[in-house]
């Protein structure tokens, strides 16, 4: 199966929000046919559309699973609940997804292979209500999940062997290289549970990275995060995914220069 190129949409969050459909348009006209929303719940049907009428489609999404109210990965968050897996699964439907993928726990919740192991229930349950609506259930790590260790396995790779196997990984190359972890190795020790990642460099510039929203990412193929390797490592990967945290510059030209980085990869 040949891999497919996409974008994750939080990368262009302030444009979407002010404006949908140019955006979306804009997307469609730097390459991509394929993007990951996030918060799609509340806006399933609009988001729908505005993807079909740009020729883009949505075969994953971000959504909690795991969580029973908002974070933000610098730990901040709200008191309002999350949507229930039965309600994400409607959605994504609405939206054509074949993957919903967790896209964050907090750090406080890997401290204890007991913790990681609650995890793994609630994504396990999820997985099993997907099922039944034909949706997989996939998982989204940042920083904290690697430098959690247990002995010598990284926290990431302890969930990986309590999921049920109908859940997949959707490795993020920049936040494991950022946890301290060669990518490519952990690639190929988890073998075909990752069917995507997020492919996103950063110059890991330590004092660049300390800031928040780190302020070293670039463009794919512009940093020192082992992209290309890393892909070449994972044997069931399904879709490579464009993502940045936050960029100084022109975004658009940053994504399509991404995308041209990894479509000649994929390819």
């Amino acid at each position: 199966m040949p891999v497919l190129t996409s974008i994750q949409l939080f990368t262009l969050r302030e444009a979407l929000e002010s404006d949908l459909d140019g955006t979306l348009a804009e997307v469609a006209a730097r390459g991509f046919t394929a993007a990951e929303p996030y918060d799609f719940v509340r806006r399933a049907e609009p988001l729908a559309a505005a993807l079909s009428a740009h020729g883009i489609a949505a075969p994953s999404g971000h959504a909690f699973l795991a969580s029973e109210s908002f974070v933000n990965p610098d730990g901040s968050g709200t008191t309002l609940p999350v949507p229930t897996p039965a309600e994400v699964f409607a959605a994504a439907k609405t939206l054509g997804m074949g993957i919903v993928i967790d896209p964050y726990t907090a750090p406080d919740r890997w401290q204890s292979v007991e913790q990681i192991e609650h995890t793994a229930r609630l994504l396990n349950a999820a997985a099993e209500i997907g099922e039944a609506e034909g949706i997989r259930v996939g998982y989204h790590n940042h920083a904290h999940e690697l430098e959690a260790t247990f002995d010598g396995k990284t926290g990431l790779e302890v969930l990986a062997g309590l999921l049920d196997p109908r859940v997949v990984l959707e490795v993020d190359l920049y936040w494991v290289a950022r946890g301290g972890v060669d990518p490519v190795a952990l690639l190929e020790r988890l073998g075909d549970r990752v069917v995507a990642v997020h492919a996103k460099d950063g110059t890991l510039d330590p004092e660049a990275v300390a800031a928040y929203p780190p302020a070293d990412q670039v463009p794919a193929g512009a940093g020192v995060v082992p992209l290309a390797d890393a892909i070449a490592a994972a044997p069931a990967l399904e879709l490579a995914i464009v993502e940045f945290d936050h960029y100084e510059g022109d975004l658009f030209d940053a994504v399509e220069k991404s995308r041209l980085y990894l479509d000649g990869i994929v390819r």
